[in-house]
Order: C-alpha cells, then sequence, then structure tokens
C-alpha cells in the first residue's frame, strides 16, 4: 500500500527532460522495446514545454521518482468531448503492487472529470497481467474488437510521399 505520508504526484516541470527520457526508457526496457526509443532531451522539451502536446506526471516517494506518466488529450467524435490519453504509466519494479499506480490513474481520472472529458483511454500489452489486473480492478473494460493501427514514420513518410 502507498505511504501517502511521503508520496506525492507533481507535474513535471522544464530542467526534467532527462528524468522523462530516463522513465520512458525504463518503461521501453520492460516492454522489450529499448531499441525503439528515439526521443531525446530536446525533443521532450520541445514537445512537452513548447508545443505542450502532452503533459507528464511524476510519482514520488521520499522526494525521489518512483514513476511517471505521460498523457495528452485526443477526442471522442462519439461522446462529442475530448479525453485523456495515457500514453506512458511506469512505476519502478521494486514499488510495483503497492498502489502506487492505481494512485497515478486516479490522479489522472481526477484530471478527465475535471478538464470535462468523456472518456480516459490506454493500451496495455496481453502478457502484462499485474498492470491489466489493476484496470480491471478500477472497472476498466478491453476493447477486444478493436486492433490498434501504426504507420511507423517509415511507413508514414513513404505513404505521405507516395
Amino acid at each position: 500500500m502507498t505511504n501517502k505520508t511521503n508520496f506525492r504526484i507533481r507535474p513535471a516541470v522544464v530542467g526534467e527532460e532527462k528524468l522523462i527520457l530516463n522513465m520512458i526508457k525504463s518503461l521501453a526496457d520492460y516492454e522489450k522495446c529499448l531499441d525503439e526509443v528515439v526521443a531525446d532531451e530536446q525533443t521532450i522539451h520541445h514537445s512537452v514545454f513548447v508545443e505542450k502536446s502532452a503533459e507528464v506526471l511524476f510519482a514520488e516517494e521520499n522526494d525521489t521518482i518512483i514513476g511517471f506518466a505521460l498523457f495528452f488529450h485526443n477526442f471522442s467524435t462519439f461522446v462529442g468531448r475530448k479525453g485523456l490519453y495515457i500514453e506512458d504509466l511506469y512505476i519502478i519494479p521494486e514499488k510495483r503492487g503497492l498502489g502506487y499506480g492505481k494512485a497515478i490513474l486516479k490522479h489522472l481520472a481526477n484530471i478527465a472529470v475535471e478538464r470535462n472529458c468523456g472518456r480516459m483511454e490506454w493500451i496495455c500489452l496481453d502478457w502484462n497481467t499485474p498492470a491489466l489486473k489493476v484496470y480491471r480492478s478500477i472497472g476498466a473494460i478491453p476493447m477486444d474488437e478493436w486492433t490498434i493501427q501504426r504507420l511507423s514514420e517509415d511507413a508514414l513518410n513513404k505513404f505521405a510521399n507516395s
């Protein structure tokens, strides 16, 4: 269980780009795709703090970062309102199973409600059973009838220029 007296969730600030990148790399390593990370501190700075394309939250225990979430707004034509999309949610291995991930999800849910979002969505690898168990416990439902489609940068450029 989280130690609420020494735990807080706060927004990332300018100057923490390296910390954000380190969390992204830790998540990518856990997901067995570290070689796919091409982001660097400059692109993170520009995307998060200049363009404000995404927002980052840090979870801290005793002033030590133990996790993070990166999210942004999307839009649902069916609902007719924006949604909150969680791109990344990561807790360091030694702090998993203590309620920190659920605390971040609850914090994000509160942001979504405050911002009048119609939904909150994210994807999860099908082998990540501990995370899936948490998601089911908060009422999240899998969207099994949908598949994710992606054009990576090379395919995107090839298609756009065809």
